[in-house]
């Protein structure tokens, strides 16, 4: 196979394009597949005019049966472009997205989470037989069970989310206004456009700047838009020639931000690891000096081998501050601080010197 072509949209059928791909060629999977609505005629409002539901061939399929075939045939082709790290994120609802979850975990993926985005302005239930279905589900799964390493970009995550740890519930609107691709005579494009937040989302959760993102249904190129606009680059099937071109113009017209302004927010198990010794090492801390807890009413002294004591009490930072508290376990290096003209401060601060000197 030749070398993966970026930033394309492949025009044909899904399988047989992801056939042509090269194996373990990229970063992410986003895909938002038929959803099989099985539509049992006209969707009316309460004044009887028509609601413009999706009723479009590609989301009719003959049974079950035919639509779980083709779930695993284009499923199948995507676990096989994966990187080993990668991961995929597909979208459904309820009429699909069980059969999608049984086929993900079939075929091998490891499921990782399921996202519920809440839309806050759902089309309501205009018969008032059943609630107002006013979510979709994602699933984010790893390409294996024993896969160790896969993207995610949690402190970046918590910093986008005020300093609070991202849940897997989102409440974003559907897309409407401006966002809504129009056609010449001002009718939707495309009837199941993704808003953008969605897919900013998604992909500055699980890529990172430079990654690959595939995306089997491409549409009118929401993942194309989110990805140029994030710095990562894109290859789009779409069968639909009119879809295609649509989204060819939409992501033209997108300004990338600045390179500078893509970095995320590190994570500290991504970071080099540094002994507390290597503090010692350092001059940073000298034998004798005193450590002490975070409310400074307890402390301990720091000995050359870059252990503790206090009184007959010794071990490493982190065995001693679980002492200290009668704890299972303890971060040392948040637990403990150290005297500065600016009074107690965390011995983190001298662990980040260490890292900045070995980069």
């Amino acid at each position: 196979m030749s070398e993966l072509k970026t930033d394309v949209i492949h025009r044909g059928d899904c399988i047989e394009v992801l056939r042509s791909l090269p194996d373990a060629s990229v970063d992410m999977v986003f895909a938002d597949p038929p959803y099989n609505l099985q539509l049992g005629g006209d969707l009316l409002r309460p004044d009887n005019s028509k609601v413009d539901a999706v009723d479009d061939d590609w989301d009719k399929f003959g049974s079950f049966a035919e639509y779980d075939a083709f779930t695993r045939a284009w499923l199948k082709e995507c676990r096989r472009v994966l990187k080993p790290e990668g991961s995929i994120w597909v979208i459904g609802s309820y009429h699909n997205v069980f059969r999608l979850g049984t086929a993900i975990q079939d075929l091998g993926f490891w499921v990782l989470n399921d996202i519920i985005w809440r839309k806050s302005n759902p089309m309501p239930n205009f018969k008032g037989t059943r609630f107002t279905n006013a979510h979709e589900t994602l699933i984010w799964a790893a390409r294996s069970r024993e896969q160790k390493r896969y993207t995610f970009n949690y402190d970046a995550l918590k910093a986008f989310n005020e300093d609070t740890q991202m849940r897997s519930d989102w409440t974003l609107a559907l897309c409407t206004g401006e966002e809504r691709i129009k056609d010449a005579d001002g009718k939707k494009a495309h009837p199941t456009q993704k808003p953008e937040a969605l897919l900013h989302r998604v992909l500055l959760s699980a890529t990172k700047p430079g990654d690959v993102v595939l995306d089997p249904f491409f549409g009118t190129g929401t993942t194309g838009a989110a990805a140029k606009r994030l710095g990562r680059h894109y290859v789009g099937i779409e069968r639909d020639e009119t879809y295609a071109k649509v989204a060819e113009k939409r992501i033209k017209a997108v300004i990338p931000a600045a390179p500078e302004d893509l970095a995320v927010m590190g994570s500290k198990r991504s970071e080099p690891k540094v002994p507390f010794g290597a503090l010692v090492e350092a001059g940073l801390l000298r034998p004798g000096d005193r450590l002490y807890c975070p409310r400074g009413e307890r402390e301990a002294r720091v000995r050359a081998d870059g252990s503790l004591v206090s009184g007959s009490l010794s071990g490493s930072i982190h065995k001693l501050g679980a002492l200290f508290e009668n704890a299972p376990a303890c971060n040392g290096w948040t637990y403990w601080r150290f005297k500065s003209d600016q009074g107690l401060r965390s011995i983190d601060a001298l662990r980040a010197e260490i890292r900045a000197g070995m980069q």
